[in-house]
């Protein structure tokens, strides 16, 4: 319980299918601050067998407060299949320790999706605990694009007008770079900041907390910043995180000669290829709101891939105390949606 460090909780992520980015220790500081971290850990035969890392957001002067859980709990082993009695046991003395010994609301976001073993064993795993889902915080929907089949399967997947342009992309002289540095980000970075000057559009995502969270990543979780190049100029960029057994589109930027180029469908390609390349299963393609961005859905649609919506958030709450808690933040998240209907994303 706790007593956790930097480097012993990338150790433990390090040993899980289901780890990601957002459970990583450089996200949770960065993102809320260390000192608001509380970390626990299941181990057999001196094993690791499951672990969760959760955010305390503590009620000022009332002994109650919420611990968060997102992505999470971790319960799946590298190349394990994963075992619905751990996530049971896991879901129990979760609600243990923050529901009834710490008087906490408990609230997690399960990085599994329906109709999967994973889900399966997630979903079978809340109802137990008698866990509510959370209509009022917007479900993950996305687009999974799975990385198993050959290269030229994955190719014939995509859709026609989506591949012409790939095609077409393709003969511009185009170059291709990767990297974890902090440098290549800052490129990005840049790409980001005039495509943001010229379109003010809408975003709830902040790309130089993003950097701040890249300083702080051990060598083996930094997230990758592919770069697309036309006469030695960068004019597109992605951002992805490869953990576990999915990797994750997390921000991605484009000049206005990339359109010209097609860029983006170069750059996404080939992202595609190093992922398969390095023994990556699945990539989530970030998040998608076919309402609110209607060009980004149509984009990401065209990948061949699977639209899935992530289980729901779920929660429960101890005593009367705990229901106000539960109560008063589902008001604030439907006020804060009114204000800023941001498409939901895992950021």
């Amino acid at each position: 319980m706790d007593g956790q460090t930097p480097e012993s909780w990338s150790e433990i992520v390090a040993q899980f299918d289901d780890a990601s980015l957002y459970q990583t220790w450089a996200y949770g500081s960065v993102r809320w601050g260390g000192r608001n971290l509380s970390h626990l850990v299941i181990r057999a035969g001196g094993a690791v067998v499951a672990a969760a890392q959760l955010r305390i957001a503590r009620v000022p002067v009332l002994p109650a407060g919420i611990a968060y859980l997102r992505w999470g709990p971790l319960c799946q082993r590298r190349g394990e299949a994963i075992d619905p009695a751990i996530v049971r046991e896991m879901m129990s003395r979760l609600q243990a320790e923050y529901g009834r010994r710490r008087g906490f609301v408990l609230q997690l976001i399960p990085n599994a999706f329906p109709e999967t073993p994973r889900g399966d064993a997630y979903a079978a795993a809340l109802a137990s605990a008698e866990m509510t889902p959370q209509p009022d915080v917007p479900p993950y929907r996305t687009v999974l694009v799975d990385l198993r089949p050959v290269p030229d399967a994955m190719r014939k997947r995509l859709d026609p007008k989506w591949r012409n342009h790939l095609n077409r992309s393709e003969k511009n002289g185009l170059e291709f770079e990767v990297s974890d540095s902090i440098a290549a980000y800052g490129e990005f970075l840049r790409l980001y900041e005039v495509m943001w000057q010229k379109k003010q559009f809408e975003t709830s995502v902040d790309v130089e907390e993003f950097g701040r969270i890249q300083a702080e990543l051990p060598a083996a979780q930094k997230m990758t910043t592919f770069v697309a190049r036309k006469d030695r100029t960068a004019v597109a960029a992605l951002v992805c995180s490869a953990m576990g057994d999915n990797a994750i589109y997390v921000l991605g930027a484009t000049n206005d000669q990339a359109r010209e180029l097609r860029a983006a469908y170069f750059l996404q390609w080939q992202a595609i290829l190093w992922l398969q390349q390095r023994g990556v299963h699945g990539y989530d393609l970030g998040g998608i709101d076919p309402e609110t961005n209607p060009g980004g859905y149509s984009f990401k649609s065209g990948f061949g891939g699977v639209d899935v919506t992530q289980l729901p958030a779920h929660a429960r709450s101890s005593g009367a105390l705990g229901r106000i808690v539960m109560s008063s933040a589902a008001w604030l998240r439907r006020c804060k949606a009114k204000t800023n209907p941001v498409a939901a994303s895992p950021a």
